[in-house]
């Protein structure tokens, strides 16, 4: 059984704010399956960099506005 991811995301959230997305619209907007949606928005799975930033597009919203990792403060050089 795959261990859950530690990023987090915020695609339920977002697809509510945009007009009550349902899973099957965004994975047919991204170009995936409506499961493989289901298990980024639930933590079981990270997705590829580029289907991240897909969703962030469809959203039009930065990437760190959907996807966050714990732990992770910018560093200032």
């Amino acid at each position: 059984m795959p261990k859950a991811t530690r990023v987090t995301n915020q695609i339920r959230a977002l697809r509510f704010a945009h007009g009550e997305m349902t899973q099957a619209e965004l994975a047919d907007r991204v170009g995936v399956t409506r499961q493989t949606i289901i298990a980024i928005e639930q933590g079981r799975y990270s997705p590829s960099l580029e289907v991240a930033f897909q969703i962030a597009r469809v959203f039009g919203v930065p990437l760190d506005d959907v996807f966050q990792y714990p732990g992770t403060e910018e560093v200032v050089g």
